[in-house]
């Protein structure tokens, strides 16, 4: 299953890779307006009081409302939870194909189905992803229906978003049977450097997903239209322009027919660059926040975060198949004749492929975050200084604040988080503000009084 996941479709990592590790906000309009109305940017300090960086950040995080930090701190540390259920799950699957022998059977009725080893592994892959689909659909309703309903973060009632569940489905077969394809027969003809060949058909894959995504596969889910208020969109093609960013128009998604997050990003290569915002943006957000989102985007482009997560890619995915390659087959020596799996090029030892492969990439949870978000806090520094608002990007921190903990501790934010806290990229913020403030003005800067 987390071959399915983080290989297949590798349809995390192509969020990040693809320039667009977006700045998200769960809010629906009402919350917007609470965490952060632009007629709350009043001073707080007088003239005579020096401006203090992290006596700003402690303001911002003070003006959010207590229920409104329970109900984020709360859904965000629901995650923690979901992360080891999400785990536990895919291996079960994993353990019950195997000790049932499920997956000897299906390996057996496609060998007798076809005596060609390719339609043999696109027989077994296309039964085995639907049977996996089917298997976790309960959690997959759990996780990304109902709890996001529960929270008030989804917008679709349940056929809507079950129409979309079978989209992503049919792209899972078509995506996850060419993969496995290639993969197995790779196997079959290097089954002692399997580990390096496939580690450059996982980066390959990505890459071509990486182009593919915004052209063919993003507008299967939404619509991409012409942004038509000038005021917007030039501002943010100035930035464009100014940064050598090959784009001459800004479109709109229609998110919000899906969700009450606000999202943008810079996505593309190759001739498919696009910048994209969604109408939730829109709706919720001033210009001067706009303009930090979208320079935080751009920040990914220009500073090849694509290329850099790509190399980081191959290393994760290198050093996890020559581990893979280990276990796997110490397990078949172990439990081969128990499984029915007779080695690495038997379609039948997938569920071991994705238990070995889903139990690293749980373990490496920590690094991978980190790895995401140092290139995250990179956007974020490329983002305030190309933008140069201050308190927009702290307006918008706030509203990642509706559904990621805002203060967390140093070893939750470690673990757990794939982007700064908001604490941290308000703190960001307002270091930039106090080191760019004319030499008269240090003592007479703009905080927000604390909502009380």
């Amino acid at each position: 299953m987390a071959i399915v996941a983080g290989l297949i479709l590798l349809s995390a990592l192509p969020r990040e890779i693809r320039a667009q590790t977006p700045i998200q906000s769960r809010t629906s309009g009402e919350t917007a307006g609470q965490l952060s109305d632009p007629a709350n940017d009043s001073p707080a300090l007088s003239p005579s009081t020096p401006f203090d960086p992290a006596a700003a950040t402690q303001a911002w995080l003070d003006s959010v409302p207590q229920d409104k930090r329970e109900k984020s701190d709360a859904y965000f540390e629901g995650g923690y939870w979901l992360l080891l259920w999400d785990y536990l799950v895919a291996a079960g699957i994993s353990i019950f194909l195997l000790s049932s022998r499920i997956s000897a059977r299906l390996r057996d009725l496609s060998e007798r189905l076809t005596r060609y080893k390719t339609l043999q592994v696109t027989c077994y892959s296309v039964a085995y992803l639907l049977l996996v689909y089917v298997l976790s659909f309960p959690m997959n309703v759990y996780e990304q229906f109902v709890r996001e309903h529960q929270y008030g973060l989804a917008t679709q009632n349940f056929p809507q978003w079950f129409r979309e569940q079978l989209i992503g489905l049919g792209i899972t077969l078509i995506g996850g049977m060419i993969f496995l394809i290639v993969l197995y027969a790779v196997f079959r003809r290097a089954p002692k450097t399997w580990w390096i060949w496939g580690t450059a058909i996982a980066v390959v894959f990505s890459f071509f997903v990486l182009i593919i995504a915004p052209v063919f596969i993003e507008p299967l889910f939404n619509t991409y239209k012409p942004l038509t208020k000038p005021e917007i969109s030039e501002a943010i093609l100035t930035m464009a322009r100014a940064n050598q960013i090959p784009v001459k128009q800004v479109f709109q998604v229609d998110a919000s027919r899906q969700t009450t997050r606000v999202s943008a990003n810079v996505s593309g290569i190759l001739g498919t660059t696009r910048i994209a915002l969604n109408d939730n943006l829109l709706k919720q957000c001033t210009l001067p926040e706009i303009r930090a989102v979208m320079a935080h985007e751009m920040g990914h482009y220009v500073l090849n975060h694509g290329a850099k997560l790509l190399t980081y890619l191959g290393i994760f995915v290198l050093v996890g198949f020559a581990l893979t390659r280990i276990l796997f087959d110490g397990a078949v020596r172990r439990w081969g004749d128990k499984w029915g799996v007779r080695g690495i090029a038997d379609p039948a030892g997938l569920p071991l492929l994705a238990l070995i492969f889903s139990t690293l990439l749980f373990l490496a949870t920590p690094l991978l975050n980190t790895v995401v978000r140092v290139t995250e806090r990179e956007a974020d520094a490329f983002g305030i200084n190309t933008s140069r608002e201050p308190d927009g990007m702290a307006k918008v921190a706030l509203k990642l604040g509706a559904y990621r903990k805002l203060n967390p501790t140093p070893l939750e934010e470690f673990i757990f988080y794939d982007h700064p806290s908001g604490r941290a990229r308000i703190r960001m913020a307002m270091d930039w503000k106090a080191a760019n403030l004319p030499a008269g003005q240090s003592s007479a800067s703009e905080n927000p009084s604390p909502s009380r």
